[in-house]
């Protein structure tokens, strides 16, 4: 993919480049990253030089990181020979690497991820022999390292201000330390939107009240300006004031004396402050070390594995470098005596788990990918955060581990763990060879190949799963690969952008792990209601479990719904910038997916968007309907009519819509139907006025800027915002960018060639062509002044009287033989291609509605965000996601039945915070049977029949206890013990299949192999119980 675009337009290209292309950011690449992170702090990273030592799976995993994310150059040092055992957890390591300096071969891969990004091995033999060189570069990041290097290296570069990342894992153990020097400045802290509102009054205290809709939403010690505040216009503009929160829509900004006495109105604006922190150096910090709780359930161990992983550097030094072996008892027991003697030594004594020592000393040798994956993406984005100033970094240590991911199933010993000279030798030295064959045999469902997807079979790769003889894995996911994606998923390269995502990242991964050859099958097909056929019965009983790598709420709902009715385990996880989460559900165990539910989307009364906008997502919102109110609807429409024989005859009985529906098709077919470019042009330049002028001088001439309510109350205030209208100039941007895009699309509509910025001379001539008449309001036009009014309008709807007119209309339009063939091209919005005009006009329409109202305006990334509905999403939050699953997925196939083994994880990398807590427990329901209480899960629980005849159905329910009073599959009602006698004797005899297609008319399809029943019953009690749903198996 060559664009001269690509070669400048970075920030992370060279400097030359950069300067040449005025540091812009190549959007539609980094697109989902700049919503993370935004321009300022990409700019930063454009111009940082990142080092990263240590190039096995951990190394490898933030080098590719931080590529993705683009900074000015990234170099890589590890000059070792590549081992067989590295490829346990090293993608771009082959197995005809092995013997090559891991760097040399490292280098080229990790190039392929970003064009922009520059890559190269560091020069010197050993990092330590030339500590100058190290100047070169603002970050340091050490994996794979002694502990005399570290302290070497740390105390070097933070005595010449170089921030220093140093991470390392154990098999399941891992940990991470961060030193960026004296005074380090935290821009923002958060990551959050700022918040901003409108101020309802303000007291003589300094007591601020917001509008009571929405709650202010901020905390303590917060800093908020003011603007628009009348009477008190002294707190208008200056420095920014420090906020005490007295309530949910109250806040004191001190001492107000001086500002005046408050009238009305006003707006506040949180701003962010920085924050400066002090971090101290590594020699230091091993001492007497600040921890930060990766999960309150575990309180003592950082400070234990603080003490082991020590201990396990000072065994490594008396042993040539190297650490204990696998499961060896005489090594573990070095470790723990250097462990008690550290443990002792220092001020704070630490109480060890001898246990807890020696299994770190077991697992020294162990490298997991899903362990290189959490700690590679907590390591890149706190690279992220000492070049850019952007999120609150670690400070200083994050202890992590996974013991509960140790098979119980499966044996381990020191026989059982040494290695093999394979590729999952890593893996082996922790689980063992018999687990590692467990692995291999599995039958793993994943549903989407997007970000976590990739990441997903990257680890699924590494670890082996599914390569045995009756292992499988099978990938859906029905999307191609677009240029924006290749930011995160990282198994896509520029020439893959149009292939399927699910075939691209098999063959990706199958080159990463040859044994998986053969082995995925990868589909285009979503997992819905509508593939049932593809992903039947036979298809589910054959998996062993599922995973969801999915961004939307109904198809992991779907998926989630069809793993409980079939009894699989489901490990589903999601990312909202740097925001991830992660959740397991157990048959029989824990409760699922859909059994709790996410707040609703934000959405906006009619009556605000129409005529009172006060934010800009208010005027984007407006803006977005009537990009569908020109572009798509009217196309759909016309195209109806021009295709449906009598669509006239049943648009005219829709009642409400008729005339609505005849003025559409009039203005589409007859007295707006383009000929030319010019007249696409005209149109434009009318709605330009008709929206930006004609209406605001409409609604003002309702409610002229004076006028009060009943209760005597200024009729603009408060949330309402008295709007001004524009008068067109051909010179102003927005106007002509709305104009130009307006006049695109509708000659897009009608199949005209458009016209670009470049025409600009010839299009503004256009413009001055169009005579555009002086506008009157009219007396007649009634506009919704509140939300809870009655819309004037809707009642409106077309009478008996308007019959005439309506036929009047139908007469005047083409009939569809007339049009000869003539169909219209309606829009399809699509956000990420730059050259449509579609965000374009958007962003236009979207900003002259806010200068109407003076709402601050939105720059077209913006409004692309909240138009598009974009989610944000960052490579590094992905990774480390991918890995918790995949900790969770080891113990679905050990087979692990306590559900206080597992955990769901909710991270936010920018504050950090690290919560995990175990699933919740499935509900669970009592009835009375004839033998006493009988205990269901009231999820995971169903009865089960055989095709049997109604009669004898409800005769099997009466012996379990339960006395059946009502059934129904889908919306038929197939039975009611209060239907008469007669109904009753011609279904009683049907067997249920029969019953089923009798009552629905329809036949039940050919690859079905079941039915759903849903029941009411009473117990021997005679009272309504809650039971499960009966599954009708049929014989096919």
């Amino acid at each position: 993919m060559t664009d001269s675009k690509m070669d400048v337009d970075s920030p992370a290209a060279a400097v030359e480049q950069l300067k040449e292309a005025n540091g812009e950011i190549d959007e539609s690449l980094y697109s989902r990253q700049l919503y993370v992170l935004g321009h300022e702090a990409m700019k930063r990273m454009g111009a940082s030089n990142i080092l990263v030592v240590g190039l096995r799976g951990l190394g490898v995993e933030i080098a590719k990181n931080i590529a993705l994310a683009g900074v000015k150059s990234l170099t890589l040092f590890d000059p070792k020979p590549a081992a067989i055992s590295d490829l346990s957890s090293q993608f771009f390591l082959h197995p005809e690497d092995v013997g090559k300096p891991r760097d040399q071969v490292t280098v080229p891969r990790v190039s392929e991820l970003n064009p922009y990004v520059p890559i190269k091995a560091h020069p010197s033999k050993t990092i330590t022999s030339d500590l100058q060189s190290l100047k070169a570069y603002q970050v340091v990041v050490l994996t794979d390292t002694s502990l005399q290097d570290q302290l070497l290296i740390s105390d070097y570069c933070h005595e010449n201000g170089i921030y220093v990342v140093i991470t390392d894992t154990f098999g399941l153990f891992g940990s991470i330390f961060t030193d960026f020097g004296k005074n380090f400045s935290v821009v923002d802290p958060t990551g959050e939107e700022p918040k901003h509102g409108i101020v309802a009054g303000i007291d003589e205290e300094g007591l601020v009240s917001v509008l009571d809709e929405t709650r202010h939403g901020l905390e303590d010690g917060d800093y908020v300006t003011f603007t628009e505040v009348e009477g008190m216009e002294g707190v208008n503009g200056g420095a920014p004031k420090k906020i005490t929160v007295k309530g949910p829509y109250t806040f004191s900004i001190g001492d107000v004396s001086s500002f005046g006495a408050y009238k009305r109105g006003g707006l506040y604006q949180q701003v962010k402050m920085p924050k400066f922190i002090d971090f101290e150096p590594f020699a230091k910090q091993l001492k007497t070390p600040e921890l930060l709780m990766s999960d309150f359930a575990k309180f003592d161990r950082p400070a234990q594995l603080h003490i082991g992983i020590q201990a396990l550097h000072a065994f490594a030094e008396s042993h040539g470098g190297k650490f204990p072996r696998p499961h060896n008892d005489e090594d573990a027991g070095e470790v723990l005596k250097h462990a008690q003697g550290l443990a002792g030594a220092g001020d704070d004594k630490v109480e060890l788990d001898e246990k807890l020592i020696k299994e770190l000393s077991y697992q020294a040798q162990g490298d997991l990918s899903p362990m290189a994956a959490f700690f590679g993406g907590l390591a890149a984005q706190e690279v992220l955060k000492a070049v850019s100033g952007k999120f609150h970094p670690i400070k200083q240590w994050l202890y992590f581990d996974s013991l509960e991911s140790l098979p119980t199933t499966s044996k381990r010993s020191e026989e059982l763990c040494k290695p093999t000279g394979t590729r999952y030798d890593g893996q082996i030295a922790v689980f063992g060879k018999e687990y590692q064959d467990k692995l291999a045999n599995v039958k793993q469902f994943l549903v989407g190949a997007g970000a976590i997807g990739c990441e997903m079979l990257k680890n699924w790769a590494m670890i082996g799963l599914g390569t045995g003889p009756n292992g499988s894995i099978t990938v859906t996911d029905m999307d191609q690969i677009e240029r924006s994606n290749l930011n995160r998923q990282f198994l896509f390269r520029p020439k893959d952008v149009g292939q399927l995502k699910s075939d691209t990242a098999a063959r990706a991964v199958q080159a990463m792990n040859p044994d998986l050859n053969g082995k995925i099958n990868a589909l285009k097909d979503r997992v819905s209601a509508d593939t049932e056929h593809i992903f039947n019965e036979k298809f589910w009983e054959g998996l062993d479990a599922v995973t969801n790598a999915l961004d939307n709420v109904d198809a992991r709902t779907y998926v989630d719904r069809r793993c409980v009715f079939f009894h699989k385990p489901l490990v589903d996880s999601g990312t909202l910038g740097t925001k991830g989460n992660t959740q397991v559900v157990l048959p029989r165990l824990t409760e699922s997916y859909s059994s709790s539910q996410d707040p609703p989307e934000q959405s906006f009364p009619m009556c605000t968007l129409r005529s009172f906008p006060n934010r800009i997502e208010h005027t984007i919102a407006w803006a977005k309907d009537l990009f569908h109110t020109y572009f798509v609807g009217p196309a759909e429409i016309a195209n109806q009519y021009i295709s449906s024989p009598n669509y006239l005859g049943s648009a005219l009985k829709q009642s409400g819509n008729e005339k609505q529906t005849l003025e559409t098709l009039r203005d589409a077919l007859v007295t707006e139907k383009p000929k030319s470019y010019e007249d696409c042009v005209s149109w434009a330049r009318f709605q330009f006025e008709k929206q930006y002028n004609n209406a605001i001088q409409q609604l003002l001439y309702n409610f002229p800027k004076d006028s009060k309510t009943s209760s005597g109350q200024p009729f603009w205030s408060g949330p309402k915002r008295a709007p001004d209208p524009l008068r067109f100039d051909p010179e102003n941007p927005t106007h002509f960018t709305f104009v130009l895009s307006a006049a695109n699309l509708h000659a897009f509509n009608y199949g005209i060639s458009p016209k670009q910025q470049k025409d600009k001379a010839e299009v503004v001539n256009m413009i001055n062509n169009v005579m555009v008449p002086e506008f009157k309001p009219d007396p007649g036009v009634k506009i919704q002044a509140n939300d809870s009014d009655p819309d004037p309008n809707a009642s409106n709807a077309a009478g008996g009287d308007d019959n005439a007119e309506l036929q009047k209309i139908a007469d005047s339009l083409p009939t569809p033989k007339a049009l000869g063939g003539f169909t219209l091209t309606p829009v399809e919005f699509e956000k990420d291609d730059d050259t449509n005009f579609h965000i374009d006009f958007i962003t236009a329409a979207s900003n002259l509605r806010a200068e109407n109202y003076k709402i601050a305006t939105a720059d077209r990334h913006k409004t692309k965000f909240i138009a598009g509905k974009i989610i944000p999403a960052i490579a590094t939050t992905t990774a480390l996601v991918t890995g918790l699953v995949v900790l969770e997925i080891f113990k679905i196939i050990d087979g692990k039945d306590d559900i206080e083994q597992y955990k769901n994880g909710f991270v936010n990398l920018a504050l950090p915070f690290f919560g995990f807590s175990e699933p919740i427990a499935s509900p669970k329901g009592k009835y009375q049977g004839p033998n006493g209480e009988v205990t269901i899960d009231k999820l995971w629980d169903r009865f089960e029949t055989e095709n049997v005849t109604l009669q004898q159905f409800l005769k099997d329910f009466e012996a379990k206890g339960l006395s059946v009073t009502m059934i129904s599959s889908g919306v038929s009602l197939l039975y009611a013990s209060f239907y008469p006698p007669a109904k009753l004797k011609d279904r009683l005899p049907l067997k249920l299949s029969e019953l089923v297609e009798t009552i629905s008319k329809k036949p039940i399809p050919e690859h079905q192999k079941n039915v759903i029943f849903e029941i009411t019953a009473e117990d021997t009690t005679e009272e309504d119980v809650e039971v499960p749903y009966v599954m009708l198996k049929l014989d096919k």
